[in-house]
């Protein structure tokens, strides 16, 4: 049965449902009943992950709504208290009412699903899909409700870096998380700092000596990654153009194909960001991404230019780009070999570099595989040797 079917299910009262770009209209209070969920509507690539239904069951099991948590071009997520479930909160992620995004919200769909059947008790920081249902044409996918993103978090503190220390617990739990996706064919494709939350925001406040001003200190950084709307399996089809501009690695740009170690260029970058409290690649243009690129980690191989199915980015083997130009005046003024963004010539800060050069290889074949990632001495404290050893076992994926 196809979600079209309820696309202009209407009764009175129900005419103005939608605003013309399709967000489902309603205020703080409403309640979404009259929920109808159908398995079989995920069509086969669902069916793969769990059985279907063969018919509709109604769940008078209402949500109501408390609050807007965001907005993105799928639609919004709410704040809802879920009656199914004692009147608990969850976030609930509403689908614009248009074919494209039911579509894509479908995919989504199975993707959590394939996540819940492979982790069923959420040991690998992903968000955990709860339920999702059809509401008069829109897909809504119920979640646990988490905190604010690790973007929001820096930009309410003024964009201070993260500590050396959160980083590293920060660094784990997504290596960790992106690696079981990995290890279960799949491609995020999205990562950056605003897809991963935190589960708690509780914060304290810390007078930062250096910069004269209290900076917010989060308490605990226990993350989850979510938004999996453009994860892909590796049998699928691979669109062109992936991720997030400035998370967006060089094989995409260059058109060479792309596989899980895109994702590992955008915790790269995650990665720095948190650590610096500034984007690496702060630009909107691929030319100038590429030369910003050259201008942290140094010409491009030969045999990625060669391969790429952009040549108009270059010329005679080299990047096409005029370091004497404005731009280019603008890339040397805001770029710099990586090493040069060192905070610290501390033991743990040369690590993490050393992380970030691996996670930022240019050959997707050559970039550290986040299994390995895990083993990296940036993830064994120094002032604990002994917990190599513990670490290791707890970031084996096959326990």
């Amino acid at each position: 049965r196809s979600l079209q079917k309820y696309r202009n299910k209407e009764t009175p009262g129900h005419q103005k449902r939608d605003t013309e770009n399709g967000h489902l209209i309603y205020k703080n209070g409403d309640v979404l009943q009259d929920r109808c969920r159908c398995q079989s509507e995920l069509g086969e690539r669902a069916a793969s992950a769990k059985p279907s239904c063969s018919h509709l069951i109604s769940m008078c099991l209402p949500d109501e709504i408390v609050d807007t948590l965001g907005e993105g071009t799928f639609g919004k997520v709410v704040q809802c208290l879920d009656h199914g479930r004692g009147g608990g909160q969850i976030a609930l992620k509403i689908i614009k009412n248009l074919e494209k995004y039911r579509e894509a919200a479908k995919l989504e769909v199975s993707v959590l699903e394939k996540i819940s059947e492979k982790d069923p008790h959420s040991q690998h920081n992903c968000v955990q899909m709860l339920d999702w249902f059809n509401y008069y044409g829109h897909v809504c996918i119920s979640f646990q409700l988490l905190s604010v993103s690790t973007f929001d978090f820096l930009k309410s503190n003024n964009f201070l870096p993260y500590p050396i220390k959160q980083i590293r617990h920060m660094a784990q739990q997504i290596c960790h998380a992106v690696s079981f996706l990995h290890d279960n064919k799949l491609t995020h494709t999205d990562l950056k700092p605003e897809n991963i939350l935190f589960v708690n925001s509780d914060f304290s406040l810390v007078y930062n000596a250096e910069k004269k001003c209290n900076e917010r200190r989060i308490k605990d950084t226990t993350v989850r990654l979510v938004d999996f709307g453009s994860a892909t399996f590796d049998h699928e089809h691979h669109s062109t153009v992936i991720s997030t501009r400035h998370y967006r690695a060089p094989e995409v740009i260059l058109e060479l194909g792309w596989s899980h170690p895109c994702d590992v260029w955008s915790i790269g970058c995650i990665l720095f960001e948190y650590y610096r409290g500034f984007t690496l690649f702060q630009t909107h243009d691929s030319t100038e991404h590429l030369a910003m690129m050259e201008r942290t980690q140094g010409p491009f191989p030969l045999r990625m230019i060669q391969r790429s199915r952009k040549q108009k980015y270059f010329q005679r083997g080299r990047l096409e780009w005029n370091e004497h130009s404005k731009a280019g005046h603008h890339v040397k003024s805001k770029c710099k070999p990586l090493r040069k963004h060192l905070l610290s010539h501390a033991t743990e800060h040369h690590q993490f570099f050393d992380l970030l050069e691996r996670m930022l290889e240019y050959e997707p074949s050559k970039r550290i595989p986040l299994g390995s990632a895990l083993q990296h001495p940036f993830f064994v404290p120094i002032y604990y040797p002994g917990r190599i050893r513990i670490w290791r076992n707890s970031c084996d994926m096959s326990r």
